[in-house]
């Protein structure tokens, strides 16, 4: 089975004023409901406020839940922070530590959200609230464990890597179109630039020329990773050029690295833009399926006892 964590919550109405495509969470549910019995669902809690406040400043996090964002910040956000995006902000964090949790016992589980690698320590941005992978990357290393952050978006994950820097046991890598949003990137552990219009075989090449020494330095015990699909080539923001063929080399790459070393993995969405909503979210889901297939056929339990966080019934 494909663990698969989400919540209702997860699927609003766009608040107004708003250019970001509300519905392709509510469409990836949808699709991943086809596969039937193939998928164990699980519904997360919100992320206690301390966890956010681990990540971001406790006045921009007071700002969030209380829905009272400066309209500066969510201009910078890129819509306003209502009650129900409020709500989103806090659970999705919630469900990429969920599914951290679930990989770490079966070798891979996804949220079918998160991914908001732009959110900094006083503000969102870039369609970004809270930065769901720097708060559940911070509280597993609280826990003990070893967090490398593996980021295929077209675009830096620069608040991850400013929200993670000095925790010793926190690794971020990005790899991304270097003229693309944001304009003032951040250091990540290891940054790779690419030109605009790099296609399937330059990125793949780059991708396993980067990554492979640095999980073998790192060792980590998890990969969370942001899995945006916003490097295929017609994308509305990206840059790059990789055909869907490309985007599932990209995948079997990092599994690939993953599974040699014994290493879970934990996906969120990340990006992916444009008026086809299930098209993009077909994408989303391939990743999904595509990791989760791996890992059925490959991943050795390590002996965790499974009797916790049994799944759920499919969402309504």
């Amino acid at each position: 089975m494909i663990h698969v964590v989400h919540h209702p919550d997860y699927v609003t109405e766009a608040p107004a004023r708003s250019t970001y495509r509300w519905g392709k969470n509510g469409a990836i549910r949808d699709l991943l409901r086809e596969e039937g019995e193939r998928i164990a669902w699980h519904v997360p809690e919100p992320a206690p406020r301390a966890w956010l406040e681990a990540a971001h400043d406790a006045d921009y996090v007071a700002e969030v839940i209380e829905a009272r964002v400066p309209a500066e910040k969510a201009r910078r956000i890129g819509f306003p922070v209502a009650p129900v995006v409020a709500r989103r902000a806090q659970v999705v964090p919630g469900g990429t530590y969920r599914a951290a949790q679930l990989a770490l016992r079966h070798g891979f589980a996804a949220n079918t959200a998160g991914g908001s690698h732009h959110a900094l320590a006083d503000t969102g941005a870039g369609y970004c609230v809270f930065n769901d992978l720097a708060v559940a990357a911070i509280r597993l290393a609280q826990e003990g464990r070893r967090v490398l952050i593996v980021d295929v978006d077209v675009h830096q994950g620069d608040g991850t890597a400013a929200l993670t820097a000095g925790f010793p046991d926190i690794a971020t890598y990005s790899i991304h179109a270097a003229k693309n949003f944001p304009a003032r990137k951040a250091r990540s552990t290891l940054d790779v630039a690419l030109a605009d219009g790099i296609g399937d075989d330059d990125y793949c090449a780059a991708l396993r020329d980067s990554l492979t020494p640095m999980i073998a330095e790192f060792d980590p015990d998890l990969i969370l990773y942001q899995g945006g699909v916003d490097p295929y080539a017609g994308d509305r923001l990206g840059r790059l050029a990789l055909s869907d063929g490309g985007l599932a080399q990209r995948d079997g790459i990092v599994v690939e690295l993953a599974l040699e070393r014994g290493v879970p993995i934990a996906s969120t969405v990340g990006g992916g833009y444009g008026d086809d909503v299930v098209a993009i979210a077909q994408r989303h889901v391939d990743v999904i399926l595509r990791i989760g297939e791996a890992y059925e056929k490959a991943w050795v339990a390590p002996g965790h006892d499974h009797s916790t966080l049994e799944a759920q019934a499919p969402p309504a």
